[in-house]
């Protein structure tokens, strides 16, 4: 595991977080569990998201090395997109599970992902799991080591839709993640006030702000990019906005829509560029093509490296999106975004000013965009407030949680391991 350090920029005007860093220390306890000595802790990531907000937490774990002992996991839940954000930060994990399929059923992956990651926690017993978000592989890593009686550490906890279809299966799988946790790292005092309204204990709860803006700060700016495609655009005579879709609840006719909106838009301002960096699901790819191949002004590109989004991002007038990361990045880098959803499990974004909630029907967006495209002093409204994710100290405040408390075993290892188990696959021995 590598570790590197650099400096980026996040939105000025971050309020400080209400707990302080404190000086690093080892508590006794700590060092007398686990695993030669050390606390044995075992990151999951599964998709892209999750590792580039994890990816703080695992350089800042390597920190302790000498007294924790930490383990990358991946399911591979998106394998290409998972490794170039893993590749971002210099970071290879030590088991690979290797469990995505092509065109993968939902109870296919939650089914093999079960299997699969209790068979490699009843072989590497760790003495705490930590997980990330509401992803499925977040769901069964969390239940599997429940299941174990290994305590669990829940990153950005306590978001919420209020909607369990919306976002789906994102909104069920972090709910069912907050009943097994014992450790919750809410990146706000909102989320820290939905998990006290569903009964969590309050001392359960630290609120650390979120790790996007850690991981923003570990990448600097870029004078150009990788893609070629990026740099052959004309960055000094035009415009530009990002746009990007995924989400499973905007599949078949909201996506339709959103792409018969980004082509009016196209149409109506001929001196803006619309780059869409197209996920790899092909129910996402074939609808995307179908409808905006050709397109003038628009440009389809495969999955961005995390370097290249961040710059394009900082280059862009503003972001269309349906993606939560998108959503924290821009208010970290002082630039608005449109949510192409119904609702948000990140109503700081909204409440800040930096996001607007504008749907999925082809006009609402066109008249979204077209507002902040015609009249500057809309995008300066929108950004004139204060990031609410922080002051990118998240990573040190919740590893410094995990020493000072170390949640020890609830009993139930080692488990037998029988026929139903599947082998883990090892990227790397330890």
């Amino acid at each position: 595991m590598t570790d590197f350090m650099a400096t980026g920029e996040s939105h000025r005007r971050t309020p400080p977080m209400n707990r302080r860093v404190v000086d690093r220390q080892t508590p006794r306890e700590l060092s007398a569990i686990g695993h030669g000595g050390k606390y044995r802790v075992c990151v999951i990531v599964g998709t892209r998201p999750e590792a580039i907000k994890m990816a703080p937490v695992i350089l800042e774990l390597a920190q302790h090395r000498h007294v924790i002992d930490t383990m990358v996991v991946t399911t591979a839940q998106h394998r290409e997109m998972l490794s170039q954000a893993l590749d971002a930060f210099g970071i290879k994990p030590h088991v690979d599970l290797g469990l995505m399929s092509a065109k993968q059923a939902l109870a296919d992956f939650t089914a093999r992902a079960m299997l699969a990651l209790s068979s490699c926690f009843a072989e590497t017993r760790p003495d705490l799991v930590l997980v990330q978000g509401d992803t499925t592989t977040v769901l069964c890593a969390a239940l599997a080591a429940h299941y174990l009686g290994i305590p669990v550490g829940h990153v950005e906890a306590g978001l919420r839709s209020g909607n369990l279809r919306n976002p789906f299966p994102e909104e069920l799988n972090r709910r069912l993640a907050s009943v097994v946790a014992d450790l919750h790292f809410a990146p706000t005092e909102t989320a820290r006030e939905n998990l006290l309204r569903e009964g969590i204990p309050d001392d359960r709860i630290v609120v650390t702000g979120n790790t996007i803006v850690d991981a923003l700060r570990r990448m600097p700016r870029k004078a150009s990019f990788d893609d070629p495609r990026l740099n052959a655009l004309p960055w000094e005579k035009r415009r530009f906005v990002l746009c990007t879709v995924h989400r499973r609840e905007n599949l078949g006719e909201p996506l339709a829509n959103i792409c018969r909106a980004l082509g009016e838009l196209a149409s109506m301002h001929t001196d803006t560029h619309f780059v869409f960096p197209v996920h790899l699901n092909p129910h996402v790819r074939d609808v995307v093509f179908d409808e905006l191949s050709g397109m003038p002004r628009v440009e389809l590109l495969d999955p961005l490296g995390y370097a290249d989004l961040l710059e394009l991002l900082r280059r862009s007038e503003f972001a269309m999106t349906d993606s939560g990361g998108i959503q924290e990045e821009c208010p970290s880098l002082g630039k608005p975004v449109l949510i192409l959803r119904k609702n948000t499990e990140r109503p700081e974004v909204v409440a800040s000013g930096f996001g607007r909630v504008v749907g999925t029907e082809t006009l609402s967006i066109v008249d979204s965009a077209t507002l902040l495209l015609d009249d500057v002093r809309e995008i300066e409204k929108m950004t004139a407030g204060e990031n609410p994710f922080g002051d990118g100290m998240a990573a040190p405040r919740i590893v410094q949680t995990i020493m000072r408390r170390a949640p020890k075993h609830a009993g139930g290892l080692p488990v037998p391991e029988g026929p139903a188990l599947l082998p883990t696959r090892r990227a790397v021995e330890p």
